[in-house]
This record gives structure tokens, C-alpha cells and sequence, in this order.
């Protein structure tokens, strides 16, 4: 018997790393774009914009490329590009994206101006073109829609004929606007609340006491008492952050925007205050990227400040968003400004005690800063007296839908939507009647009429299944079609989910599914509501349901009558 010759067969040993090999041409490229920048794994998604505001797209070889010059895992940079929309990927063998694309918000507000003809038109009319026209997700303009982006300029009342215009003119960059400068701020005693407190001469105990008399609350959707929320931060060791929501993604919100063209200097002494009073290391601004003319507006302003020694070079870091709504939930927003998808964190522990970088965290929203200068100077009793119907306060309601004069409006807190509409929107839209309302945008649910006497407010509407979140007011009239409107909120839910949890992953598409059906199961719809509701991780997919059971609840007769058929309902009111 002779011994087998047969050697075993050996794996030969790699050569390279794993993936596809580095492109030399690729990595000069990208180390010529980002030439002194910071290699921190925070910045990926200021360093991916550059990318994309350069060449349109972004291929994988610079991915590749970017991967290695910060240092990081391909895997890493590739899970956070694909993850947020505004980020054109091109995997190998693909074409690039046409050089110009045309969005078209196919937000509920816009829907009800007529977005969808529009966007139709567009396509039809473009079809020949090297522009590509597609849907987007709401752009923060509901009181000019229908809203077209072409390129990062920004239409209202958008038609072809005005879109056509901008492509031959070739005016792809956001119009600029005009604000007040430092100079004509501090005329007006701006920053004096600000050094009033560095120099001692105000406390930050005393500044919380008065936010606590005013009663000013987190004014982003959940309404977390602001003197409160610094209390728990600064019980919290150094350092500290302090991160401002500026990511407005909520479909028919558009008051964080309004205010920082209005008056940015306001709103960066609340910021700077807010900073003073928790001891922040550092301060971080998120502002979503529809809001491209106010990324130049708020760079300007900074610069202002540090050229006039208000506040140190870099303290403030402006960051932009990419393109995902998600990203409104503040441990999300937390985990994008690190570099990451914005996908929310389990709590606890909470953003007060483990925020950004793993230090405690401040998280406000702009409008809720933006109050606290006025508020300082002119005494609690000032903002909590001018409430309404046995609330305190004042509220600045983003008004879009049937109404004659959409907008923000300031208003008494409490006011309810048909004071709201008559006294301050000019009422209804010719030709409309009142037929129901969101109180709260996408997520607040729906109201039908013969409840528009609420006070609209905190804590008013939740026994009737809604809340008042950021004060999106949507108005939806007789001439409009419940379905389509259920539809239209549940197909962003679905696109905006961040697929982390079940639930939402799913539970969004199964019930978008359910609505486009002849007949509605209500039993079925209710069933998956409360699951989706229950086990949810955050509030997107714990809010989704809102609107459907809303529909369900309040609306069985109108929803009959534009043939609808619920089956399923019983004790439906």
C-alpha cells in the first residue's frame, strides 16, 4: 500500500486588503478636495456634501478614496452615504445623474395645490432634456406651495412655465436673502441678555427661574419644559454640549426657517445663552439641507460674531443635514453629527446625561432659543400673559392648506383653528369650506371641523388622539379627498422610516398597502396601529398611525361619502 501523493490544498494569502483596490486618481482627488480639512469620523457628512456639491454624484471609487484618506472603514462610509437621499450614489456600471435635477415637493400641503399635475407636467415637458424631474419629501415652504427645487433654488408657486424660466437662465443657486446685520442688532440692545450673564450680573439659576414663570417649552414638537432641560443637563459633569435642532423635516412646518431669515443674531444669543447657562463646551447647529441660502445666512453671521469677540473662534459649528426626517428625533440627530445614519438610540440612558460624543447634551429647537432674548429682557409675565382660553404663552403657528393667508403667524397660545383661520389667515380659501385639520403636522393627527373651537396648545388635544407638536397647521377642505390625504401621510412615513425597528419597517408599508385598498379593515388598521404604536423605537414609527386612526375615529361619515368603505368599525363617532 503506498502512501497518497495528494497534497491538501492551501488558501494562497492575501495580498491587498479586502474590496476593491484603492484608485490612486481617486484618493488625489479627494485629498485635493479637502485639502486642510479635519479628518475627525465627525465630519464624513460635510466631507460626502463636498463630494456630491462637486461632481453631482458620488462614486464608490471616492467612497474608496474617502475611506482611506479619513481613516475609515469602507463599510462604515458606505452604511452612511447610502442612508440619507441627498447623497446621489453611483455604484459601478451605473451613469450618473443628469446634471440639473428638478424636485418636486409631494408634501401634503403641496399636494393640495396641486403637486401632483405639476410634477406630471414637468416630467412630460423635461422628458427630452439631460434634467431629471423627481419627488421630494417637504422643503419647509408649505405656505408657497406647490414648491420646486431646480437645482438649490427654491420656486414657489411653482408652474412649468416659471421652472422652464430658472433652467434658461441657468439661476441654479438659492436666492439670497436679506437680513439684519450685527451692527444694526446690537442697536437694538442685542447681546445685552447675553453679556448681562457672562458678566454675572444675571445668574443662570435666576434665567431658569424666569423661563420656568414664562412657562417657554421645547417649541420642536414634545414641549419639555426648557428650564427643566437645563436643569438636568447641568447637574451633569463637564463637558457639555449644547445642539440645536434646526432640521425641520415635519410636513408643514416652516417657522424654524422663517425665524432665522427674520432675525438670525436673535436666535444665535438664545443659542449663546443657552450655552452660558449649561457651561457648553461647544455649540452645534443641524440645519436641514432644503435651507441652502440659510447655511450662507448663519456662516456670515458666526463669522460676525467672532470677528466682533463674542464668541470664539469654532465654538459654533454649523452642520448641514442630508436629507433624512428622521434626523428631527434628537438622539438620530446626535448620531448624524457624529458622522453616522441617523438612525435613533435606545433610552434610555437619555441625550441629557449621554448626548454627543458620549458627553451631556442640550438639544433645543431654534424657535424655543429665539424667544429666550425677548423673554429675558422683558420679564416672564410678558410672553405667559398673552395666552388665550386659560393657556399661557404665545405660539407661532406654520399655516398652510385651504386658508386665504398661509404663513407663520404669532398667536396666542390656546387660540383655537377657527380664530386661528378668521382672525389671523384671512379665512377660508374661496370657495372652501373647513372640512378638517392637523394640528401637528404629518404626526399630530386629524380634527374634523366641528372640533376647530380646541384650544390649540399642549396637552389640549391628546384626549381626542392629537397633539400640537411643532404647530404645522394643515387645512384640509370639502373639496378634498381623505383617502389621498391618509395616503400622502403614510407613503412619507414609509420613505422616512429608518428601517432600525420592525414595526415601523414594516408596519408603515403594510398599512400604506391596507389604505390603497377598495374598503378599509379597520379592525385590522386599529390592530397594527397599536402594535406600531407600542413597540416602535422612536417616535416616527409611534406617531405614523396617527392620522389613519384619526380618520377612522372622527371621520367614518366623510370618509362614506367619498366612498370609502370601512368595514370592521363599531362605536365609530
Amino acid at each position: 500500500m503506498t502512501e497518497s501523493t495528494t497534497a491538501p490544498l492551501r488558501r494562497q494569502s492575501r495580498r491587498g486588503p479586502r474590496g476593491r483596490p484603492l484608485e490612486p486618481q481617486a484618493l488625489a482627488t479627494v485629498s485635493a478636495l479637502l485639502d486642510g480639512r479635519t479628518r475627525a469620523p465627525d465630519m464624513l457628512i460635510e466631507h460626502l456634501h463636498c463630494l456630491q456639491d462637486r461632481f453631482g454624484h458620488i462614486t464608490l471609487p471616492h467612497l474608496r478614496a474617502l475611506a482611506a484618506w479619513m481613516n475609515l472603514p469602507m463599510a462604515a462610509v458606505y452604511e452612511t452615504a447610502s442612508f440619507y437621499a441627498h447623497f446621489d450614489l453611483v455604484r459601478d456600471g451605473e451613469a450618473p445623474p443628469p446634471a440639473i435635477t428638478v424636485r418636486v415637493c409631494d408634501s401634503l400641503s403641496c399636494q393640495l395645490a396641486g403637486a401632483q399635475a405639476l410634477h406630471a407636467a414637468l416630467a412630460d415637458g423635461l422628458a427630452a432634456s439631460s434634467v431629471r424631474v423627481v419627488r421630494a419629501p417637504c422643503m419647509g415652504r408649505c405656505d408657497a406651495a406647490p414648491v420646486v427645487a431646480v437645482g438649490h433654488r427654491h420656486l414657489g408657486h411653482a408652474s412649468p412655465a416659471g421652472v422652464n424660466a430658472v433652467l434658461a437662465a441657468g439661476t441654479l443657486t438659492p436666492e439670497p436673502i436679506r437680513w439684519p446685520r450685527l451692527p444694526a442688532y446690537r442697536a437694538d440692545g442685542g447681546y445685552g441678555v447675553l453679556q448681562a450673564l457672562r458678566a454675572g450680573e444675571l445668574s443662570a439659576d435666576a434665567l431658569g427661574d424666569l423661563l420656568k414663570q414664562a412657562g417657554l417649552r421645547g417649541l420642536g414638537g414634545a414641549g419639555f419644559p426648557t428650564w427643566r432641560k437645563w436643569q438636568a443637563v447641568r447637574a451633569e459633569p463637564a463637558p457639555r454640549y449644547l445642539v440645536i435642532n434646526a432640521d425641520e423635516g415635519e410636513p408643514g412646518t416652516f417657522k424654524d426657517r422663517h425665524y432665522l431669515e427674520q432675525s438670525p443674531h436673535q436666535f444665535l444669543e438664545g443659542l449663546l445663552i443657552s450655552a452660558t447657562a449649561i457651561d457648553a463646551a461647544a455649540a452645534y447647529i443641524y440645519l436641514r439641507d432644503e435651507y441652502p441660502a440659510l447655511h450662507a445666512v448663519l456662516r456670515e453671521a458666526i463669522a460676525e460674531l467672532e470677528a466682533a469677540a463674542l464668541v470664539p473662534p469654532g465654538f459654533i459649528a454649523l452642520r448641514r443635514g442630508a436629507g433624512a426626517y428622521i434626523c428631527g428625533e434628537e438622539s438620530a440627530l446626535i448620531e448624524s453629527l457624529e458622522g453616522k445614519p441617523g438612525k435613533p438610540r435606545h433610552r434610555p440612558p437619555f441625550v441629557a446625561q449621554v448626548g454627543l460624543f458620549g458627553r451631556p447634551t442640550l438639544v433645543n429647537n431654534v424657535e424655543t432659543v429665539f424667544w429666550i432674548p425677548p423673554l429675558a429682557a422683558r420679564g416672564a409675565a410678558w410672553f405667559a400673559g398673552q395666552g388665550r382660553h386659560g393657556r399661557s404663552g404665545v405660539r407661532s403657528y406654520s399655516v398652510s392648506g385651504r386658508v386665504r393667508r398661509p404663513g407663520v403667524h404669532v398667536a396666542p397660545a390656546g387660540i383655537t383653528l377657527r380664530e386661528l383661520v378668521d382672525e389671523f389667515c384671512g379665512g377660508m380659501a374661496d370657495g372652501h369650506a373647513l372640512l378638517a385639520y392637523l394640528p401637528g403636522g404629518a404626526s399630530g393627527g386629524i380634527l374634523p371641523a366641528h372640533l376647530a373651537d380646541l384650544p390649540l396648545d399642549f396637552d389640549t388635544l391628546q384626549p381626542h388622539g392629537c397633539f400640537i407638536g411643532s404647530a404645522a397647521i394643515i387645512v384640509v377642505s370639502d373639496q378634498d379627498d381623505l383617502r389621498a390625504v391618509a395616503k400622502n401621510l403614510m407613503a412619507f412615513f414609509a420613505d422616512e422610516s429608518c428601517g432600525q425597528c420592525t414595526p415601523c419597517r414594516v408596519g408603515t408599508e403594510k398599512m400604506l398597502a391596507m389604505l390603497e385598498q377598495p374598503a378599509w379593515d379597520a379592525a385590522l388598521l386599529r390592530r397594527l396601529a397599536q402594535v406600531m404604536q407600542d413597540a416602535s423605537i422612536c417616535g416616527l414609527g409611534q406617531a405614523a398611525p396617527n392620522p389613519v386612526v384619526s380618520l377612522l375615529t372622527h371621520f367614518p361619515a366623510a370618509l362614506a361619502k367619498q366612498g370609502v368603505a370601512v368595514r370592521g368599525e363599531a362605536g365609530a363617532r
